[in-house]
Formats: C-alpha cells, structure tokens, sequence
C-alpha cells in the first residue's frame, strides 16, 4: 500500500507538469488563435499525454518494458482518457456552462483516476513472473 501511495503521488507530481502543457496549450489557443474550447482542450490533451509518457514510464513506474509495446498501450489508455475529457468538457462548458478552465479543472481530477488506474495496472506493468 505504501508502494502505491508513493506511485500516486510521482504521479501526481509528473500529472502536475502535463496539466502545465495541456493547460498551456489550452490557454493559447483559446486566448491566441480563438479556437473553441473543447477543440484546444483535446489539442492540449495530445501535449499533456506525451509529456506523461515519457515521464511516468521511468519516473512513476520506473518500467522496464519494451517501449514498442508501452507506447502502444498508452496510446489506447490516452485514447479513452481524450474521449472522457472532451466528453465531460463539453458537459462542462456545454450543458453546465461552466467556465472552460473551471471545467478543465473538473475534468483532470476525474480523468486522472482513470489514467492513473489504467497505467498503473496494464501500461507500465511487467508481470514479474514473465521475467
């Protein structure tokens, strides 16, 4: 249990440093260039993900699989983790009218359960018993 409080928080730490690029991104094209918000939301979210690949796969989980099949897998978890967050923005901005980065803010705290779980358990995972 230790173990997995320790993960969560490099997790949360490397989520901190993504949440800088997909907000980043987000307040540029919104404010910069006028794209609509869920649209620059999904862009920033693309930024956020590689930046949490590349960080998570030797800082939070410390992985020793192979990156061909890591990468993979994390594709498919940001996949689902883009679809949930321009789903609940659009909930947010759309249905709630809430402000964008209110939203924003909702939707990270719920997208990174999903993320976390997933990443934890089936991307960076090495079944210790296969070597």
């Amino acid at each position: 249990m230790l173990e997995l409080s320790r993960q969560f928080v490099r997790y949360t730490g490397v989520g901190s440093v993504s949440a800088l690029g997909h907000f980043g991104t987000l307040i540029l094209l919104v404010q910069g260039f006028g794209m609509a918000a869920v649209s620059a939301s999904a862009a920033g979210a693309l930024v956020g993900a590689w930046i949490n690949y590349a960080l998570n796969y030797r800082y939070t989980f410390r992985s020793s699989k192979q990156h061909r099949e890591a990468i993979l897998k994390f594709a498919v978890v940001a996949v689902v983790g883009l679809l949930l967050n321009t789903l609940f923005m659009w909930l947010g901005v759309k249905i709630f009218e809430l402000h964008y980065l209110l939203s924003q803010v909702l939707t990270t705290g719920l997208v990174v359960i999903w993320s976390f779980a997933a990443n934890r358990y089936w991307t960076f995972h090495v079944d210790p018993q296969s070597g």
